[in-house]
């Protein structure tokens, strides 16, 4: 099963996946700072680009890689 953490817009990364509500998934590609805000440009499932602005402290979810359980 997937697990989906909360982060704040400024802990995004590329190459780490949102999640909406309807559980969709979207591949960031570039993060920048713009102004006072974040760009957060994605790929979707389908390969559609989008991309929408934040403030760093808004919240999003991201979907985590299951745990391996090999090394345990």
């Amino acid at each position: 099963m997937n697990e989906i953490e909360l982060r704040q817009t400024r802990e995004l990364r590329v190459g780490d996946t949102l999640v909406n509500t309807t559980g969709r998934h979207y591949e960031i590609t570039s993060v920048r700072r713009i102004g006072r805000g974040i760009r957060v440009e994605y790929t979707t499932v389908d390969g559609a680009a989008g991309r929408f602005t934040a403030a760093p402290e808004a919240t999003v979810r991201v979907l985590v890689a299951p745990l391996s359980h090999a090394a345990a």
